[in-house]
């Protein structure tokens, strides 16, 4: 699996980050033995911290928002 999408739930403020890296990121992060170092120098550039925040990776991304138990389509 290529680690195209990077979700990262911050439990600090509240919100969920989806980050697709770009082809020189994904570069960049197979020169790391620990994803999680290479996701560490990207902090400043997306505004996290990983010492707040959970965090997957994907190949692809899917969406799913429910409320009341049932799948809402507008995301507004």
């Amino acid at each position: 699996m290529e680690p195209r999408y990077v979700l990262i739930l911050d439990y600090s403020v509240g919100c969920l980050n989806i980050i697709k890296l770009t082809d020189e990121e994904l570069r960049e992060s197979e020169k790391y033995d620990d994803f999680e170092g290479f996701l560490s120098t990207l902090e400043e550039k997306y505004g996290f911290k990983l010492s707040d925040c959970q965090w997957m990776v994907s190949e692809n991304l899917s969406i799913y928002r429910y409320e009341n138990g049932k799948e809402v389509t507008d995301y507004a």
